[in-house]
């Protein structure tokens, strides 16, 4: 019996979400210890708020980087000023826009991603440089359409964003519904395969027949199309869009993933370890503001602990 908990732990340990999971677990309890029961409690709550939106935005660069080595998107921020201005302004500060809001937000989103695909695949530009160029234009455009005021959404879309639901906020149940649908997509469907495929080999997916183009399209689309729902989310909970409201996204986003063990040579996503990394960064980030150390200390730390994460999924991977 012994031996095969043994084999069980050793095996659940080569899983490369396990570990930001176990990293997560960890400095909540560092938490616990340095800040007391009742704050510890209360930031693991909020953690489930913070970490959905970061999950939102990773899934979608999940996607992208799972296409194959050097694919990134880093428009991300400017989608979601974009998204989030244009969808807020439809949606006039009245429930009753709703709709139309999302509607045009998906619409943004879908835009934005269609034209980062063309960027990379009719031009051959290095999808780095195709899409932080078209965030330079899309952040121009959120800046004509926000003209640089915080736009108030409907009381509505406040309320779910803010709202709880089974003792847990409203904003966690929505995105682990995204979650495991993806990962339910990711596992059991043909796109799935051919997403794998193609990021493991892209000539010897297109020797297959997968239409390797058309799998790389549907994923900046769809990381888009997450950015510009994420937009309304921050907006709900904020209690506004504003321009800058994307800004922290573009380094969570790839930092989930990494954290997350989705590997960056492409064909292995990991959504589960969206979650784990999402949840692990925000505990760094809040136990290092408890202790009180200085920004650049927490720079610093934040970064030696990332690296310590990722060393040791790493090295469990190479093993498997």
């Amino acid at each position: 019996m012994s031996a095969a908990r043994a084999t069980m732990g050793a095996a659940l340990l080569q899983r490369p979400w396990v570990w930001s999971f176990m990293g997560a677990a960890l400095l909540w309890l560092a938490t616990l210890v340095v800040a007391g029961p009742e704050a510890a409690f209360n930031i693991g709550l909020s953690a489930f708020s913070f970490g959905a939106l970061m999950v939102l935005v990773g899934l979608g660069q999940m996607l992208v980087v799972t296409t194959g080595p050097g694919n990134i998107d880093l428009s991300i921020p400017s989608t979601i000023a974009l998204a989030g201005a244009l969808g807020l302004r439809t949606m006039g500060g009245e429930d009753g826009g709703i709709l139309l809001g999302l509607l045009v937000t998906l619409g943004v989103g879908m835009g934005v991603g269609l034209a980062n695909y063309l960027l990379i695949r009719l031009l051959q530009i290095p999808p780095i440089i195709a899409t932080m160029s078209s965030s330079f234009i899309l952040q121009s455009l959120a800046i004509h359409v926000g003209q640089g005021l915080k736009i108030t959404p409907p009381q509505l879309l406040a309320s779910f964003a803010t709202g709880w639901l089974l003792h847990l906020p409203q904003l966690a149940w929505l995105v682990l519904a995204v979650a495991l649908g993806l990962a339910w997509i990711l596992g059991r469907t043909l796109f799935g395969r051919f997403l794998s495929a193609v990021g493991q080999n892209a000539r010897a997916a297109w020797l297959a027949g997968i239409g390797v183009e058309r799998i790389r399209c549907l994923c900046y689309v769809l990381c888009a199309v997450f950015a510009a729902l994420c937009a309304l989310l921050i907006a709900g909970f904020s209690g506004g869009a504003s321009l800058d409201m994307g800004n922290e996204y573009l380094l969570m986003s790839v930092a989930v993933v990494v954290i997350g063990g989705t590997s960056v040579t492409g064909g292995r996503p990991s959504v589960a370890g969206i979650w784990g990394a999402a949840l692990f960064l925000y505990f760094t980030n809040t136990l290092l503001n408890v202790v009180g150390l200085s920004a650049g200390e927490r720079s610093v730390l934040s970064g030696l602990i990332i690296i310590a994460v990722i060393v040791c999924s790493g090295r469990r991977r190479q093993y498997r």
